[in-house]
């Protein structure tokens, strides 16, 4: 697996590792450079909860538009710390998942969702995509074409 080229891109890259899948739903592992300590996600749908977390903890990439709440709320002090690189783009680009590695560049918030890259590492391809719902289809997509793969000899589609 050639890393050519491969970077994590501070402070928003994330490693996505997954490691177990039944049926649709994908399991694995979220790794960033704050923190040694992965953060386990049981779905696809928990992992971008978790990276939206992150992304709002970091205030970056900046969302253009807020969450709505309908109830009241106390006011949140807002107050950034900075985060101090724990893990080098080595350490986390040497992260991988027993069916897929993936590094995601979120590089904008914009309409309620997410546009940036993503990397099969696997793979070695890079996708861009328009939005945290395409993301996720790029990894189910490529999570087929895996287990496809083991059943016959095609290539790839992704």
């Amino acid at each position: 697996m050639s890393q050519m080229g491969w970077y994590v891109g501070k402070p928003n890259g994330i490693v996505l590792c997954v490691d177990i899948r039944q049926g649709r739903r994908a399991a694995g592992r979220l790794y960033h450079a704050y923190s040694r300590e992965a953060m386990l996600f049981s779905s696809m749908e928990e992992a971008v909860l978790q990276m939206e977390q992150f992304f709002d903890e970091l205030n970056f990439p900046y969302p253009t538009t807020n969450s709505r709440r309908f109830q009241q709320e106390e006011k949140r002090q807002t107050n950034r710390q900075e985060r101090r690189v724990i893990m080098k783009d080595e350490e986390l680009l040497s992260q991988h998942g027993d069916l897929g590695t993936f590094l995601v560049h979120v590089q904008h918030r914009q309409n309620s969702s997410w546009q940036g890259r993503i990397t099969w590492m696997d793979q070695n391809k890079t996708v861009y995509f328009r939005s945290a719902l395409e993301m996720m289809k790029l990894v189910a997509d490529a999570l087929d074409s895996v287990s496809n793969s083991e059943d016959s000899c095609e290539e790839p589609s992704w």
